[in-house]
């Protein structure tokens, strides 16, 4: 339910004065949305407290500016301004400082919560036991000459590592071929095409394909061995 007449010009005049910065009708509508009032009545509203003399307004083409009436504020002298100044400083001074404390209790919280509690560190420490008794035990078998890979499971894993070999050289194939034709007649340099596109090849990263295809080498000839 919308107010009164008299309640909405209420409401429309002291919303002008506490902004006290230019308005159009459209600002004060979108500011006063919550009151359940339309942008035609606060039209008119605004237009009759300029009528009134109770604000003022300016004209820029077809739109109003709507404006509190300069006249009803106290406008300090240069000695009040410049202690407003001092205090504002002050107080932007004291807001740093209150910033700078919430950062560091912020950090200090954080920093506790990382931290494990005595129960979580007595879990890890017995899952951590119990990893290094396990690996102790396979220790001890292959130091007693006990195979822990069966024939059937070194199979099986070679098989896997060499199609991911096949599949990376097939790629790395393609690739080139893909590479070379795009290249072959580009202007541009194809170190910095390369880079200009993001694409980063094994040597980029450090990856030498051969390495991993000798270890598959190594490995049979260790196995036959």
């Amino acid at each position: 339910m919308a107010p009164k007449a008299d309640n909405t010009e209420g409401i429309v005049l002291k919303f002008v004065n506490e902004q006290n910065r230019p308005l159009n009708v459209q600002n004060v509508a979108d500011s006063l949305q919550k009151f359940n009032l339309k942008k035609a009545p606060i039209q008119k509203v605004l237009d009759n407290l300029c009528d009134s003399g109770k604000i003022s307004f300016k004209e820029y083409g077809k739109q109003k500016i709507y404006l509190a009436r300069q006249d009803q504020f106290d406008i300090p002298d240069s000695e009040e301004l410049n202690k407003m100044k001092e205090e504002n400083a002050n107080l932007q001074e004291k807001l740093d400082e209150q910033k700078k404390a919430t950062s560091e209790v912020e950090a200090e919280i954080k920093s506790l919560q990382s931290n494990l509690t005595l129960e979580e560190i007595h879990a890890k420490e017995a899952k951590l036991r119990k990893e290094v008794d396990e690996m102790e035990k396979k220790l001890i078998k292959l130091r007693g000459g006990v195979t822990l890979v069966s024939p059937e499971e070194r199979k099986a894993i070679e098989g896997l590592y060499s199609e991911a070999l096949n599949q990376w050289r097939r790629r790395k194939r393609m690739f080139r071929d893909v590479w070379d034709a795009i290249t072959e007649n580009s202007p541009k340099n194809p170190k910095e095409f390369k880079e200009e596109l993001g694409i980063e090849n094994d040597d980029d990263v450090g990856v030498d394909f051969q390495s991993f295809a000798d270890l598959m080498q190594n490995g049979k000839k260790r196995a036959r061995g």
